[in-house]
Order: structure tokens, then sequence, then C-alpha cells
């Protein structure tokens, strides 16, 4: 058995917290033609699932936390428990997907069970059907979500990039490295803990009276926004930034429309979002865990001109991960696995019930395969990620890339953030907007067809970077 990192027990110790809330993250991918058989497409699933253990192994808690929780072989593993099949009502357009997606982004899932399912949608319009892939945060983070879907696909074809077999999410310590511990770890825990002030205080000190802040409920709402991934990478170019300052400029600004909407003032420093970044190394890209830290950017609410708050965002993020904060967090974490895990929990515990008032919202970005995708003989002509929310973060975003396509996938809680449509229409036009000051024009918010082309994405719904680094 192998025991869970400190940032998997944390995510479970977080969903324990609070019983509104449910953890899964979630893929959605959107398909052409009907989907398989359910009997062919089941045994085809299964003999994916053999390159990948960890999805036939469960949680195991050793009582009173004496021990931190293990992956243990589910005895009674039944892969008929993970699948289930669905239709959406008519005319099955994007507005009900999103409902649905909403629904299972609410759901639990079982923990004697292990923490992953697979929801086929069919009856979407145009001839398509989706998959829901849907696990659980303490099982993977953003890039080793989307590295699970991509290995349930058709093998890729030559070129177009090759799987990397699954590794040990842990090797065994040298005894060199135990024998130095004691002594290295007084100089690492002042170091980190000079870089991790800063974090700390953003989630102690309460921060500006926002709707963006505060308790949740269980239900969901959810949308998602495309862009151009080609319009992005040259908006980038011409302005000197990376892409996921363009991203973050475009989030800035939805969040902006949002604010003005409610009729509240955006202030300087005014909101502050929690932006995951891998520590992931390439090898380790298909290990199914968390390998993630964070910075806590302001984002430049206050300011009105689209360029200007592109060119603050690249100075504030240069910042941001030239002061060391997500490796001292990351170091944190490090550390953690080597204390005693009824202190480690406890810890957890303590801290997943304050409520935190200094962050507002929530933006990851995952690089997505950049070849085109098959399951089952099935082209892939989506992938539409799926995020939730907790500790008072009323909403939150997932930015993947697929093809040539960006997608912005928002998160929003059903009765505090009913608007979230308002920010996913600001989140467009400021990608317009940039696009325009750059000199490009066209439509950029275009969904592919099946011909691999695109097509004007005509439906409003209502409902290299890795985590947050830069591409």
């Amino acid at each position: 058995m192998t025991e869970l990192r400190a940032l998997d027990t944390g995510f479970i110790e977080l969903e324990d917290a609070d019983r509104r809330i449910s953890l899964g993250i979630a893929v959605v991918a959107i398909l052409d033609g009907p989907p398989p058989p359910r009997a062919a497409f089941t045994v085809a699933l299964g003999r994916r699932l053999d390159g990948m253990p960890r999805l036939k192994q469960r949680v195991h808690r050793a009582p009173l936390d004496v021990t931190a929780p293990q992956w243990e072989d589910d005895p009674a593993f039944d892969l008929a428990h993970h699948i289930r099949w669905t239709a959406l009502p008519r005319p099955g357009d994007e507005k009900t997907l999103w409902e649905l997606v909403a629904t299972e982004i609410e759901e639990r899932l079982d923990r004697d069970h292990p923490l992953w399912q697979c929801v086929v949608v069919e009856g979407l319009a145009e001839n398509r059907w989706a998959l829901v892939l849907k696990a659980h945060h303490s099982l993977v983070d953003g890039i080793s979500g989307v590295a699970v879907f991509a290995n349930l696909c058709d093998p890729a074809p030559a070129g177009a990039g090759k799987r990397v077999p699954a590794r040990p999410a842990h090797r065994p310590p040298k005894l060199s490295s135990l024998l130095k511990l004691p002594v290295s770890v007084p100089g690492i825990a002042f170091d980190t803990v000079r870089r991790l002030v800063p974090i700390g205080a953003a989630v102690v000190e309460p921060g500006p009276v926002s709707s963006l802040n505060g308790p949740i409920g269980h239900r969901r709402r959810y949308t998602a926004v495309r862009v151009s991934l080609p319009m992005v990478a040259d908006i980038a170019a011409k302005y000197r930034v990376t892409v996921n300052d363009v991203v973050l400029a475009a989030i800035t600004a939805g969040y902006r429309d949002l604010l003005l909407r409610r009729e509240e003032t955006p202030i300087a420093h005014g909101l502050r979002i929690l932006v995951p970044v891998s520590m992931r190394a390439e090898h380790a890209k298909y290990v199914l865990d968390n390998r993630v830290s964070a910075v806590l950017p302001y984002l430049p609410i206050d300011r009105t001109d689209a360029v200007d708050r592109l060119r603050v965002i690249h100075t504030t993020m240069q910042a941001q991960k030239s002061g060391g904060a997500a490796g001292a967090e990351h170091t944190i974490l490090g550390l953690a696995q080597w204390l005693p895990f009824a202190a480690v929990a406890w810890t957890l515990r303590l801290a997943t019930r304050f409520p935190q008032r200094g962050i507002a919202a929530l933006a990851t970005n995952v690089p997505g395969p950049r070849h085109e995708l098959t399951l089952q003989g099935h082209r892939v002509l989506e992938l539409v990620p799926a995020v939730p929310i907790a500790m008072r973060l009323r909403t939150a975003i997932a930015i993947l890339s697929y093809h040539d396509h960006l997608v912005f996938g928002i998160t929003g809680d059903y009765d505090t953030a009913p608007d979230i449509d308002v920010l996913a229409d600001g989140i467009r036009h400021a990608v317009g907007e940039l696009a325009g000051r750059a000199g490009r024009g066209g439509d950029f918010s275009r969904r592919p067809d099946r011909a691999g082309k695109n097509r004007s994405a005509t439906h409003r719904s209502s409902a290299g970077e890795k985590d947050g680094g830069p591409w």
C-alpha cells in the first residue's frame, strides 16, 4: 500500500469539514457520433484501466489516524460501479449539458470505492455525445486528471506524443537523506516560514468586503467560454507576456464586470485569487496524486484599460514567482511527510474549519493535449474542465487547452453566484478587446465541428503552462 501525500489528505479533510461541498474534479469530453454500445464501452474501458492500478484502489484510514491514510486495492472492485449512463432532455443543447455538469460537481464520490466515476451522456444535439470523467481531488490534480482521460483514449498517432508508464507515487528515501534531515530542517524551515508569511497573512487577515467571498451552499451552477488558443498566443507575443498573463487579464475583466453589475466598486487590492502552480516534473505527469503549490496575486480590477490590466498582471505574476512563495509552500508539504500523521491530520482539520476571508476566487490553468484525441474510435471534439468550490470561494475557474482552443470552465455557488454568465461574457469580451488592440480580428469564440474546423458558438449558457505557471 502507498501512503497519501499531505496535500492529498488535505482535500479529504477539507471535504469532511463541510458536508455541503464535494471536491471532485471533472473533465467533460464532447465526442462525435452516437456513443458505443454499453457492453463494448465497458470492455474497452476495462482494458485501459489495466495500466492505471490506482483507479482500482480506495482510501484506507487507520483508527484515530495513528498512521497516514493509504491507497489499498479494492477487494470488491467492480467497473460497473464507476460507469453511469444518462441522457439529456431535448433539445440536448449546451445549456442542458452545463446543468448536468453542475449536478455532477455537486455529488460526492463514494469513499467505500475508488474515488472516480465515468458518466456517458447521450442525446447531445448535432449527433454528439459527452463523457464526464470525475475524480476526487485527493486522487488527481489538474494535470494528472487530464492525463487519466488521455490514457483512457486510443493510442496517440506516431509523433503526437507518447504515453509515459505510470510510476510509483513515492520511492523509499535513501538512508543518506534521512541522516541529513535533522541537520537541514532548521535552515529549510526558517527560509520557508519567511516566504510563507505573505500567504499566511492573505488567509488569516480579512480582505475587502465582497460578494465573491462568503458561505456557500450545496448546489452549483456551471458555464464555459471558448477562445482561440493561437489568438491568445498572438496577444501574448504582441505584448511580450505569457499566455497565462492574458488568461488572468481576461479573468480580471470578467470579475470587474461582475462586481460592477452587482453595484460594487472595483478597488485596488480588492480581489485576491488563488492560482495553483504545478510542481510536477514531466516524468511524473501520469502519477496520480497532487503536486501543486500556489501563488496569491491581486487582480487589478480597478484598472479600466485592457492593455494596462495585462501589463500590471505580467509584473505582478513575475514578482509572485520570483518571491518563492510557491516553493515555500511546497517545502512545507514535503516536511509534513516526516511528522506524525495524527498531528498533521488535526492541523488540517483545524485549518479547514477556519473561515478564510482574504481570498475571493480561484483560477487554475491546465495544459491539455495539443494533438486530437479519439476515444474508442470517436473523435474528441472538445475538452471542457470543471473544478469544485470550497472555503467560502463562491466561484472558481478552470482553464484547459486542447488542440487549438482554450476553454474557461466556470463553477459558481447556485444561490450566491447566479450571475456567472456576466463573468463568462466579461472574459469573452476581454479576449476580443485585447485581440483587436493587438491587430487580430475575426471570431475568436468558435467551437470545432466534426470536420476539425471551427464554427460559431451561438449559445450563451446560463448556468506551454502548468496549473498557473508560464506556458
